[in-house]
């Protein structure tokens, strides 16, 4: 590790402590956290807020190692292994204990139990991990996929398993090139679906996966797609918004089609031909919706949210990147499935291609445009994509980053209600304001913009009004 990786700052990947802490729980929550999620490193040596060296004493250096090796060894469940070692920066000593992301999960602090003593990392905190996120990573542990699941009482009608069927087939002849190719594609048959594991057998009995309701019905409340257009840079003011569920390859096409009738239309001029030309790449739009959509948690009691502002299209899908991998890695092309079932029939739909691919053809469609290069960035619990039209002035750049930020401060307060509600059942507008440390009227602004984009439901009048999980 290079001394500029050490002392780039505290991240969701690193952490620094000035001295090896007495109490062996103020750092064992990040040690399971890094293991649940992407891997980290604790840097024991440095001082975060001077962002300095400090180091540590080079006569207790081992003995801080071995105490280290110990308390991860006694304390946590499963076991995990971390690498210790030290380091001299500016002539002093410092200890790096890197944490890899685990298999076994979920890992938790024994003497707290799995349901409190799981913990997750989130942006640069190690966060306890909800009901939901625990049964998330236990999947990941067993190597189980969600949506290849029985959705337990789920009656199958044979017409939607026509009509499935008939739509896979229809979608796999539409992307041949020529009419031979598309003659010589087979219908898609209900054994196909068994193999594919959309359909299950049992005892004589086809059952439904979760991907068989999630590809042709609307029965599960959050898998859908929200889509708005704003006035300006952020979330403010709506001039357009609609709502999308049914089948997931229908939602896409929707959510797509609202897209393009919000974007600019243009003409380009090649010889004697006109060319009608949107002012974003659509195929890199689409591959955001898609890409969404396919790895997005649908355990989580959120929608895909799709957002078109006057300087880019934002994309927003619940849930971190699957089973450790890093933005770094998934920028370099390397892929986790969550969701096998859902990708597999995409996969025949010629929905996605190659696994791992999605994000370079978005920065390569942008580059082909000369765009400002896109954003991908994990916001809280959530996996955010920002497409940027071409700016004008150096002013609107400024402008553009101020909005973002303050976008995305708003999505931190809007995760932090959603987190206490998860918990708690219900938020009142009082007990939201102590949780955020806002205004009364600011905080009231945040729950009825949370309302308004389906993330919350209300229930009662001014003072006995309390908010819930819609």
């Amino acid at each position: 590790m290079t001394k500029e990786d050490i002392l780039k700052g505290e991240s969701k990947n690193i952490e620094y402590k000035i001295l090896l802490p007495e109490k062996s729980d103020k750092y064992l929550k990040s040690v399971v956290a890094f293991a649940n999620t992407s891997g980290g490193k604790i840097i024991i040596g440095i001082d975060d807020k001077e962002k300095k060296v400090v180091g540590v004493d080079e006569k207790s250096v081992f003995q801080i190692m071995d105490q280290i090796a110990n308390a991860v060894s006694d304390s946590c469940e499963p076991q995990i292994i971390p690498d210790i070692t030290f380091q001299t920066i500016n002539g002093k000593c410092v200890v790096i204990v890197e944490i890899y992301p685990g298999a076994n999960r979920p890992y938790y602090i024994k003497s707290i139990g799995k349901e409190h003593g799981t913990y997750i990392r989130v942006a640069g905190t190690s966060r306890p991990a909800d009901a939901v996120k625990i049964r998330e990573l236990e999947m990941e542990g067993t190597n189980v996929s969600w949506d290849e699941l029985v959705c337990i009482g789920y009656k199958i009608e044979d017409e939607a398993v026509q009509k499935l069927c008939s739509d896979i087939t229809e979608y796999m002849r539409n992307a041949m090139s020529t009419e031979e190719e598309r003659k010589n594609v087979q219908e898609v048959t209900r054994e196909q679906l068994l193999n594919w594991k959309v359909l299950k057998k049992s005892e004589g009995e086809i059952l439904a996966t979760n991907a068989f309701v999630l590809l042709t019905s609307n029965y599960f409340r959050f898998s859908k797609i929200q889509c708005a257009l704003f006035k300006g840079n952020d979330r403010d003011i709506f001039i357009d918004k609609k709502e999308y569920c049914g089948p997931l390859y229908e939602q896409i096409e929707a959510a797509y089609q609202f897209v393009l009738r919000h974007i600019n239309l243009g003409a380009e001029i090649e010889g004697l031909v006109r060319k009608d030309v949107y002012e974003l790449p659509i195929g890199a739009i689409r591959e955001m919706i898609i890409n969404a959509v396919c790895h997005r948690n649908f355990m989580d009691n959120s929608c895909v949210q799709v957002a078109i502002y006057d300087n880019r299209v934002e994309v927003t899908s619940p849930g971190m990147l699957f089973g450790g991998l890093t933005l770094e890695e998934a920028m370099n092309g390397r892929s986790k499935i969550r969701n096998r079932a859902v990708a597999e029939i995409f996969s025949r739909m010629e929905l996605i291609e190659e696994w791992g691919t999605g994000i370079r053809r978005i920065l390569k469609r942008a580059e082909e445009y000369e765009l400002p290069t896109p954003e991908f960035m994990e916001i809280g619990d959530t996996f955010r994509v920002n497409l940027y039209k071409k700016a004008d002035k150096k002013a609107d750049k400024k402008a553009d980053k101020k909005a973002d930020k303050k976008a995305d401060k708003n999505v931190e307060r809007q995760q932090a209600i959603i987190q206490y509600v998860k918990e708690a059942g219900s938020v009142s507008n009082k007990e939201a304001r102590e949780i955020l440390g806002l205004a009364e009227s600011t905080t009231k602004r945040i729950l009825k913009e949370m309302v308004q984009d389906g993330m919350l439901s209300e229930s009662g009048q001014r003072k006995t009004k309390r908010y819930f999980l819609k």
